[in-house]
C-alpha cells in the first residue's frame, strides 16, 4: 500500500526543553531494554547452550551472549546496563549476529549505541509482492520504485519501454541520478534536462543529510563527482530542496517527445523508498502512452547518433525481483 505522510506536529513552545537534551541517557536506557528483550527471546538449546542448569530468566544469560559474540562479559554487561561506553562497529556486528537481529533491528541497535555512521547491511529486505502488482496495474503509466540514493529497485513494463538504458544497466549503475548525469548528450532522453538538474541534486542533498558519513553514500557521491563534472559543480553548491511534482519532457526514438508530470509517493512499508509515476501532461503524450500499453514499439530502435535503444524482453525484470538493499552501492 502506498501512503503519503503528513507531519501534524506542533512547533515547540517557547521555554520548553531543548530538543535532544538528555538524549544520551535516554538512548542508553532504551538500548539496555532493547538488548534484554532480544536476549530473552532466544532459545539456549538452539544456540548450543547447556539447558540442564536452572535458569532464572528466559533466553540467554549475559555471559552466554558475550561468549557467543566473542566480547568481554564485563563489557557486554555494561552495554546492557546502559552505561556510557564506546562500542565499535565490529563488536556491534558480533552482538547483532548473536542476538539474531534482522536488518531493521540491527540498524536500530547502531543508532541506540550512537554509532555515527550506520554501516552497510548486506542482507536484503523484500519489497512486498503487492508493490510490483501496483506498478504493473498502473500501466500504461511508467512507474518505478527507487530508494533514497535513487537506485532503481523495481519498475513496470512501460518504464522499461521508455528507459531501457536504465533497466539494462549493471546493478551498480541502475540509478536514475547516475543515468541523468552520465548518459551521452547525443541521445540523452531528457529534453529539459538543464532545467531539472539543480533540483535533482538539491533533492538528493536533502536525503544525503540523513546518511552523512555512511561509506556507501559517500562512495556513491565520490564516484558520481568523478564521472560527471556537472554533478560535482552542482554538489559543491550545497543546494537543498524537497521533492514535489514536476513536468519533464522526454525524447523517445519511436514516440518522439513526451511531456509528463512526475509525481512521487513514499512507501511506508519500505523505509526511504519512493514510487515515481509519470502521467501525461498533454493529449499527444496520452495517446502515445497507449502504445506502451499495447507494447507495439518496433524492435532495433536507434538514436540518430547510432546508439541503440533496446527494451529488455517483457519477462525480464530486476536481477533480484522484489529485493532491495538500503545501503548498497
Amino acid at each position: 500500500m502506498v501512503f503519503v505522510s503528513i507531519d501534524l506536529t506542533h512547533p515547540q513552545a517557547a521555554g520548553s526543553r531543548t530538543p535532544g537534551r538528555d538524549a544520551g541517557p535516554r538512548r542508553r536506557s532504551e538500548l539496555a531494554s532493547f538488548l534484554r528483550s532480544r536476549r530473552e527471546r532466544l532459545d539456549p538449546e538452539q544456540l548450543g547452550m547447556p539447558t540442564g542448569t536452572r535458569r532464572r530468566t528466559p533466553g540467554l544469560r549475559r555471559e552466554e551472549v558475550a561468549q557467543l559474540a566473542g566480547v568481554g562479559v564485563t563489557w557486554y554487561t555494561w552495554l546492557e546496563q546502559g552505561r556510557q561506553i564506546n562500542a565499535s562497529v565490529q563488536v556491534l556486528d558480533a552482538v547483532a549476529r548473536t542476538l539474531r537481529l534482522d536488518q531493521a533491528e540491527t540498524e536500530h541497535l547502531y543508532r541506540l549505541a550512537d554509532v555515527p555512521a550506520v554501516p552497510a547491511v548486506v542482507n536484503c529486505r523484500r519489497l512486498a509482492p503487492e508493490v510490483q502488482q501496483i506498478l504493473d496495474g498502473l500501466r500504461p503509466l511508467p512507474a518505478s520504485v527507487v530508494n533514497g540514493r535513487s537506485d532503481i529497485l523495481a519498475w513496470n513494463r512501460s518504464f522499461a519501454l521508455l528507459f531501457p538504458f536504465m533497466v539494462n544497466a549493471p546493478e551498480d549503475k541502475r540509478n536514475s541520478l547516475w543515468s541523468t548525469f552520465t548518459s551521452p548528450k547525443c541521445c540523452h532522453p531528457y529534453v529539459n534536462r538543464g532545467d531539472d538538474l539543480g533540483r535533482m541534486v538539491a533533492n538528493f542533498r536533502a536525503r544525503y543529510g540523513r546518511h552523512v558519513g555512511e561509506p556507501a553514500w559517500d562512495e556513491f557521491v565520490k564516484r558520481l563527482c568523478a564521472a560527471s563534472p556537472e554533478f560535482a559543480e552542482l554538489w559543491a553548491e550545497h543546494g537543498v530542496a524537497d521533492g514535489g511534482v514536476h513536468v519533464k519532457v522526454f525524447r523517445h526514438p519511436a514516440l518522439g517527445e513526451l511531456s509528463v508530470v512526475s509525481t512521487t509517493f513514499d512507501l511506508a512499508a519500505a523505509p526511504e523508498t519512493r514510487m515515481m509515476v509519470s502521467t501525461p501532461n498533454d493529449e499527444s503524450t496520452r495517446e502515445k502512452f497507449e502504445m506502451l500499453r499495447q507494447d507495439t514499439l518496433p524492435k532495433g530502435l536507434t538514436y540518430p547518433c547510432g546508439h541503440s535503444f533496446d527494451p529488455p524482453p517483457e519477462a525480464e525484470r530486476a536481477s533480484s525481483p522484489g529485493a532491495y538493499t538500503l545501503h548498497k552501492v
